[in-house]
């Protein structure tokens, strides 16, 4: 019995989430009837499988959850959840290499466009910006509407997408989702996950923007789980019914939101697949051909200087490059390199923008950070760390100090950086409490977290910072930070070399995380609390703040 033979069964599956996702668990487990494992071995079910999957494997760890949870003997039981959800996770990761395998023999087996120019490639590596500006002119003269013009090399897929609408008219609610703020839009997400499917999320022309924010919409899933986590640990193990059922919503949720991210992610390589197709035959591909002719002109006029020393670099190089038959498809980035190397000295000669300036010998964070001889002796100076759970927005924080005292608590955080945030505001905020009139500086070892405080810090505003930190737990303390800017820096510390204040924070931290998700009594956390500052110092009584 072959393949073909299950096209109204594969359809069925391709319809049907539910039918499919039972058949896949039953295909993992080895129970799947022939004709089914055959059906799911269809090449058009592998994108399906892979959501199915990962819809699977957020209820599998709710299962896990809950039981845990439970308050109720159940050794044997989570023996088994705890196997499934291996099974499932590894199933996951499998479903995830066909598609990535189907996805890359597609590329290989679809002709690509004729291969450009070296000399353009080279000299549009080394300064792409005015090449793209050269380009939006010539979309421009030749009518398109600026708010539609993108640099064809830098987005061929968004360029082509938006030309190809730009005539028809949008539905209605397409274009609601396109303009409202950022904000809305995750909203509708959640609402897409919770209340019913959004169609109008999967339009070409929203798509990508779906699968932007899918990761944010997928955080608030995980911020709705840790609140729920709270509510079950604030009562007695023997009355926790309605809690747990809240939980095991939330973790639908989750589930509903991981499989439409993953969602976002097939359609997205869909549309990018169909668009290129568009752009590589026909009209349209004569159209992009034509306007890079005419952006190459003007690229050419604009930068002399560069345009020929492109030229004559690639000149040069097609007379003992082994691949100079074929074109030499991936000599230009090397070029460009040498060519930047030599354009760097003299770019304020040729009258152009390099861009490099002062920044080649800016201190780095090793150059920077390590170094704390530029700060006041008299400085009040902690080091924070913090750690996040595996299932849910729960975060744990620590930090020390040098003048003995330590904190830990537990918040909510959408990543790890956000954690760090965290850690290094709770840390910040007590010495400036403690030391009215000194200086504040607290270390940390996490650079996304020391870039995200500093650019709150310099702009005066906890929303500049909204890439790392997204859950109103992290702002506020940012915005309590803020009036301190003065007297408050962060830098960063590398984490892990045996420095005492950085393996206590550590420690605290992942002690703060277990007490939060319930993972340890209170009465074994202040045991614990009291091995860790033990082991910081021979100080017998060190003042330790946890909050």
């Amino acid at each position: 019995m072959t393949i073909a033979t299950h096209t109204e069964l594969v359809h069925h599956f391709t319809d049907d989430f539910t039918a499919l996702q039972d058949a896949v668990l039953a295909r993992m487990n080895g129970m799947a009837p022939p004709e089914t494992a055959a059906a799911l071995a269809h090449p058009a079910l592998a994108g399906p499988i892979a959501i199915a999957l990962a819809h699977a494997d957020v209820l599998a760890r709710g299962d896990i959850r809950r039981t845990e949870l439970s308050g109720l003997p159940a050794a044997q039981r989570l023996r088994h959840l705890r196997e499934h959800a291996r099974r499932v996770r590894r199933a996951r990761s499998e479903a995830d290499a066909v598609c990535k395998e189907q996805r890359a023999r597609r590329i290989a087996d679809r002709p690509g466009p004729p291969l450009e120019p070296l000399e353009l490639r080279v000299a549009r590596a080394v300064d792409p910006e005015a090449y793209g500006r050269a380009l939006r002119e010539v979309l421009l003269d030749r009518g398109s509407p600026a708010a539609d013009v993108r640099a064809v090399d830098n987005d061929l897929a968004l360029w082509a997408r938006e030309w190809g609408s730009a005539a028809a008219q949008l539905p209605l609610a397409v274009r609601e989702l396109l303009e409202c703020h950022d904000d809305a839009f995750v909203q509708a997400l959640l609402h897409d996950a919770r209340e019913g499917e959004n169609p109008h999320l999967a339009h070409d022309a929203v798509v990508e923007r779906w699968g932007r924010h899918a990761r944010t919409a997928l955080a608030w899933g995980r911020y709705a789980i840790a609140q729920a986590e709270r509510h079950v640990l604030a009562r007695p193990s023997t009355a926790r019914r309605a809690q747990l059922d809240a939980l095991d919503d939330a973790y639908q949720d989750a589930a509903i939101l991981a499989a439409r991210a993953r969602e976002a992610r097939h359609r997205i390589a869909d549309l990018h697949d169909r668009i290129r197709d568009r752009a590589a035959a026909g009209p349209f591909a004569e159209l992009i051909a034509r306007c890079r002719a005419a952006a190459l002109t003007r690229f050419a006029a604009d930068k002399p200087r560069l345009w020929q020393r492109a030229c004559r670099l690639a000149t040069e190089h097609r007379e003992d490059c082994d691949a100079r038959a074929d074109g030499c498809p991936r000599c230009h980035r090397t070029l460009a390199a040498l060519l930047t190397e030599h354009t760097s000295a003299d770019t304020s000669q040729d009258g152009e923008d390099g861009g490099g300036g002062s920044e080649g010998s800016a201190p780095g964070y090793k150059e920077r950070y390590a170094i704390l001889d530029d700060f006041p002796s008299r400085a009040a100076v902690a080091v924070a760390d913090a750690a996040i759970g595996d299932e849910s927005a729960l975060c744990g924080y620590g930090w020390a100090a040098e003048d003995g005292t330590t904190g830990y608590g537990d918040s909510m955080a959408s990543c790890s950086g956000e954690a760090e945030v965290i850690g290094v505001c709770q840390a910040a905020l007590n010495l400036l409490g403690r030391h009215p009139e000194a200086p504040v500086l607290v270390l940390c070892d996490s650079t996304e977290a020391v870039e995200a405080v500093n650019l709150a810090l310099k702009s005066a505003d906890p929303a500049a910072a909204h890439r790392t930190v997204l859950f109103p737990e992290g702002r506020e303390l940012l915005d309590r930070l803020l009036p301190h800017r003065d007297r408050f820096q962060v830098r960063w510390l590398k984490g892990h070399i045996g420095h005492d204040l950085n393996e206590t924070a550590d420690a605290l931290a992942g002690l703060a995380v277990r007490r939060a998700t319930g993972r340890v009594s209170a009465s074994a956390a202040g045991k614990e609390v009291t091995r860790i500052l033990r082991s910081l110092s021979s100080d017998p009584d060190p003042g330790t703040a946890a909050a």
